[in-house]
């Protein structure tokens, strides 16, 4: 794996580049999972008040991936809507997206951070990033059911250094 030099930084998820990505992200949901199991977001709940969404960067601004963190209360946030561009997959940028987003919850005093995602052999490298950085299935969360096609993960900040 190689490290790209990246800066993520928190922007609008409207910008055109974050934009084609978030469509190929959810274009790629539905063709996986049924559509009652994709809980992706689009672009206009990406951008609530309750999202904080960020976006990777090269030092020549080319995008290289993004990541949401919403507010659930209570302390708990979710994560959303990580895509990494595929000229940059398997180069350290969902890592440091993630790791981003955690700081960003540890931050604002979240104790909790969980997400769901999907269970086929498609999402088998995103299963691998959230258990190396120590999330652990939990059952289902917030307005989620237990779904055949969607895995929870939860991870307690308070042992988090």
């Amino acid at each position: 794996m190689q490290n790209l030099a990246m800066r993520i930084e928190i922007e609008s998820p409207y910008a055109p580049d974050i934009v084609a990505l978030l469509e190929e992200h959810l274009a790629d949901m539905h063709l996986t999972s049924p559509p009652e199991s994709v809980h992706a977001l689009d672009v206009a709940r990406l951008a609530a008040r309750h999202v904080t969404f960020v976006a990777a960067r090269r030092p020549d601004g080319a995008l290289l991936g993004v990541g949401a963190l919403a507010a659930l209360g209570e302390a708990h946030s979710e994560i959303k809507s990580m895509r990494t561009t595929p000229a940059a997959r398997g180069r350290g940028v969902a890592a440091a997206v993630l790791t981003r987003l955690l700081d960003i919850a540890k931050e604002r005093g979240d104790i909790r951070v969980s997400l769901e995602t999907g269970s086929q052999e498609f999402f088998s490298p995103a299963h691998r990033l959230y258990e190396r950085h120590a999330f652990a299935e939990c059952e289902p969360f917030g307005s989620y059911v237990r779904d055949p096609h969607s895995r929870f993960f939860t991870l307690d900040l308070t042992h988090r250094a």
